[in-house]
Protein backbone atom coordinates (compact mmCIF):
# COMPACT_ATOMS: atom_id res chain seq x y z
CA UNK A 1 0.00 0.00 0.00
CA UNK A 2 1.14 3.55 -0.96
CA UNK A 3 2.01 5.35 2.64
CA UNK A 4 -0.23 8.29 3.28
CA UNK A 5 1.75 11.00 4.60
CA UNK A 6 0.88 14.73 6.19
CA UNK A 7 3.50 17.84 6.31
CA UNK A 8 1.78 18.90 9.81
CA UNK A 9 2.60 15.43 11.33
CA UNK A 10 6.28 15.42 10.05
CA UNK A 11 6.29 18.85 11.27
CA UNK A 12 7.59 19.49 15.23
CA UNK A 13 7.54 15.77 15.77
CA UNK A 14 11.35 16.27 17.96
CA UNK A 15 9.83 19.60 19.83
CA UNK A 16 6.33 17.88 20.32
CA UNK A 17 8.46 14.66 21.88
CA UNK A 18 10.34 16.37 24.03
CA UNK A 19 7.52 17.78 25.54
CA UNK A 20 5.78 14.34 25.89
CA UNK A 21 8.60 12.39 27.25
CA UNK A 22 8.32 14.50 30.34
CA UNK A 23 4.72 14.70 31.01
CA UNK A 24 4.32 10.93 29.94
CA UNK A 25 7.27 10.06 31.99
CA UNK A 26 4.93 7.81 34.86
CA UNK A 27 2.57 6.75 32.52
CA UNK A 28 2.12 3.93 31.18
CA UNK A 29 -0.92 3.50 28.34
CA UNK A 30 -1.41 6.26 26.02
CA UNK A 31 -4.33 6.33 24.03
CA UNK A 32 -3.96 8.51 20.72
CA UNK A 33 -6.94 10.12 19.61
CA UNK A 34 -7.60 10.55 15.79
CA UNK A 35 -3.89 9.39 14.54
CA UNK A 36 -4.33 10.39 11.47
CA UNK A 37 -2.16 8.67 8.72
CA UNK A 38 0.50 6.69 11.68
CA UNK A 39 2.94 8.70 11.13
CA UNK A 40 3.00 10.74 14.80
CA UNK A 41 2.23 6.91 16.48
CA UNK A 42 5.53 5.42 14.66
CA UNK A 43 7.94 8.34 15.76
CA UNK A 44 6.57 8.99 19.57
CA UNK A 45 6.17 4.88 20.05
CA UNK A 46 9.59 3.26 19.92
CA UNK A 47 11.09 7.06 21.62
CA UNK A 48 8.92 5.98 24.41
CA UNK A 49 9.20 2.71 25.14
CA UNK A 50 8.25 1.73 28.64
CA UNK A 51 4.59 3.90 26.94
CA UNK A 52 2.34 1.27 25.45
CA UNK A 53 0.62 3.59 22.68
CA UNK A 54 -2.56 2.73 21.62
CA UNK A 55 -3.60 4.89 18.02
CA UNK A 56 -7.62 5.45 17.25
CA UNK A 57 -9.42 6.51 14.33
CA UNK A 58 -12.14 6.59 12.01
CA UNK A 59 -12.14 3.40 10.01
CA UNK A 60 -11.84 4.49 6.61
CA UNK A 61 -7.72 5.23 8.65
CA UNK A 62 -7.00 2.27 9.70
CA UNK A 63 -5.19 0.82 6.26
CA UNK A 64 -2.86 3.99 6.30
CA UNK A 65 -2.52 3.68 9.85
CA UNK A 66 -1.26 0.19 9.92
CA UNK A 67 1.07 0.70 6.67
CA UNK A 68 3.26 3.09 8.76
CA UNK A 69 3.24 0.77 11.59
CA UNK A 70 4.17 -2.47 9.13
CA UNK A 71 6.98 -0.40 7.71
CA UNK A 72 8.49 0.98 11.02
CA UNK A 73 6.88 -1.92 13.55
CA UNK A 74 7.50 -1.07 17.52
CA UNK A 75 7.12 -3.67 20.01
CA UNK A 76 4.96 -1.16 22.06
CA UNK A 77 2.30 0.13 19.29
CA UNK A 78 -0.64 -1.00 18.62
CA UNK A 79 -3.00 -1.52 15.56
CA UNK A 80 -5.48 1.27 15.58
CA UNK A 81 -9.07 1.13 17.38
CA UNK A 82 -12.07 2.48 15.84
CA UNK A 83 -12.84 6.14 17.08
CA UNK A 84 -15.69 8.46 16.10
CA UNK A 85 -15.98 11.35 18.56
CA UNK A 86 -19.82 11.74 16.66
CA UNK A 87 -20.52 8.23 17.82
CA UNK A 88 -19.71 9.30 21.45
CA UNK A 89 -17.87 5.62 21.68
CA UNK A 90 -14.68 5.11 23.97
CA UNK A 91 -12.21 2.52 22.95
CA UNK A 92 -11.93 -0.40 25.49
CA UNK A 93 -9.13 -0.83 27.58
CA UNK A 94 -7.35 1.76 30.60
CA UNK A 95 -5.42 4.58 29.52
CA UNK A 96 -3.72 6.87 31.74
CA UNK A 97 -3.05 9.44 29.20
CA UNK A 98 -4.50 10.63 26.16
CA UNK A 99 -2.62 12.26 23.36
CA UNK A 100 -4.51 14.26 20.23
CA UNK A 101 -2.89 16.40 17.77
CA UNK A 102 -4.18 18.64 14.74
CA UNK A 103 -7.80 18.00 15.50
CA UNK A 104 -9.54 20.37 17.87
CA UNK A 105 -9.26 22.89 14.43
CA UNK A 106 -10.61 20.45 12.18
CA UNK A 107 -13.72 18.46 14.11
CA UNK A 108 -16.68 20.63 14.43
CA UNK A 109 -16.52 22.23 18.67
CA UNK A 110 -19.68 20.19 19.70
CA UNK A 111 -17.21 17.15 18.71
CA UNK A 112 -14.07 19.13 20.55
CA UNK A 113 -16.27 19.12 23.33
CA UNK A 114 -17.19 15.33 22.72
CA UNK A 115 -13.51 14.74 23.12
CA UNK A 116 -13.01 16.69 26.24
CA UNK A 117 -15.69 14.69 28.21
CA UNK A 118 -14.61 11.51 27.19
CA UNK A 119 -11.17 12.19 28.06
CA UNK A 120 -12.07 13.75 31.38
CA UNK A 121 -14.37 10.67 31.76
CA UNK A 122 -12.38 8.22 31.13
CA UNK A 123 -8.74 9.27 32.56
CA UNK A 124 -7.62 8.20 36.06
CA UNK A 125 -6.65 10.70 38.72
CA UNK A 126 -3.52 12.28 37.54
CA UNK A 127 -3.69 11.24 33.86
CA UNK A 128 -2.56 13.82 31.15
CA UNK A 129 -4.21 14.58 27.96
CA UNK A 130 -1.86 16.72 25.66
CA UNK A 131 -3.34 18.58 23.01
CA UNK A 132 -1.19 20.00 20.22
CA UNK A 133 -1.87 22.58 17.30
CA UNK A 134 -2.90 25.89 16.86
CA UNK A 135 -4.34 28.40 19.26
CA UNK A 136 -6.07 31.74 19.51
CA UNK A 137 -4.96 33.84 22.37
CA UNK A 138 -7.56 36.68 23.59
CA UNK A 139 -9.42 35.90 20.86
CA UNK A 140 -7.06 37.36 18.30
CA UNK A 141 -4.40 35.35 15.84
CA UNK A 142 -0.79 34.72 17.23
CA UNK A 143 0.41 35.31 13.37
CA UNK A 144 -0.99 36.35 9.86
CA UNK A 145 0.10 32.24 9.11
CA UNK A 146 -2.26 30.76 11.78
CA UNK A 147 -5.12 33.80 10.13
CA UNK A 148 -4.30 32.54 6.97
CA UNK A 149 -4.96 28.52 7.40
CA UNK A 150 -8.30 29.93 9.57
CA UNK A 151 -9.47 31.25 7.02
CA UNK A 152 -9.22 28.15 4.96
CA UNK A 153 -10.22 26.09 7.06
CA UNK A 154 -13.63 27.58 7.49
CA UNK A 155 -13.88 28.08 3.95
CA UNK A 156 -13.44 24.11 3.48
CA UNK A 157 -16.12 23.73 6.29
CA UNK A 158 -17.25 26.82 8.53
CA UNK A 159 -17.93 24.11 11.65
CA UNK A 160 -14.13 24.09 11.85
CA UNK A 161 -11.17 26.84 12.27
CA UNK A 162 -8.91 27.84 15.22
CA UNK A 163 -9.74 27.68 18.80
CA UNK A 164 -9.56 30.47 21.30
CA UNK A 165 -7.02 28.79 24.41
CA UNK A 166 -9.24 30.39 27.34
CA UNK A 167 -12.33 28.17 25.63
CA UNK A 168 -10.53 25.30 25.55
CA UNK A 169 -8.95 25.81 29.44
CA UNK A 170 -12.36 26.60 30.12
CA UNK A 171 -13.89 23.52 28.58
CA UNK A 172 -11.37 20.90 30.46
CA UNK A 173 -12.17 22.59 33.63
CA UNK A 174 -16.12 21.30 33.14
CA UNK A 175 -14.17 18.21 32.90
CA UNK A 176 -12.46 18.05 36.00
CA UNK A 177 -9.08 18.53 33.46
CA UNK A 178 -6.67 21.59 34.93
CA UNK A 179 -3.88 23.16 32.43
CA UNK A 180 -0.51 22.01 33.54
CA UNK A 181 2.07 23.69 31.10
CA UNK A 182 1.07 25.60 27.32
CA UNK A 183 4.65 24.72 25.68
CA UNK A 184 5.13 27.14 22.20
CA UNK A 185 6.01 25.20 19.84
CA UNK A 186 7.75 25.99 16.20
CA UNK A 187 4.82 27.90 13.68
CA UNK A 188 2.81 29.06 16.01
CA UNK A 189 1.66 25.77 17.39
CA UNK A 190 1.19 24.70 20.79
CA UNK A 191 1.27 21.80 23.08
CA UNK A 192 -1.21 22.23 26.05
CA UNK A 193 -0.88 19.23 28.85
CA UNK A 194 -3.84 19.13 31.31
CA UNK A 195 -3.60 16.83 34.24
CA UNK A 196 -7.08 14.95 35.73
CA UNK A 197 -7.59 16.18 39.23
CA UNK A 198 -11.09 16.55 41.44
Amino acid sequence: MHLPFSQACENNQAPILEVLQRHFAGSRRVLEIGSGTGQHSVYFAPRMPHLDWQTSDLEQNHPGIRAWHAQHPAPNLHAPLPLDLSQGGWPAGNFDAVFTSNTAHIVSWPLVQRMFELVGTHLPEQGVFAIYGPFNYQGGFTSDSNRAFDAMLRQRDPESGLRNFEDIVALARLHSLHLAEDHPMPANNRTLVFVKNG
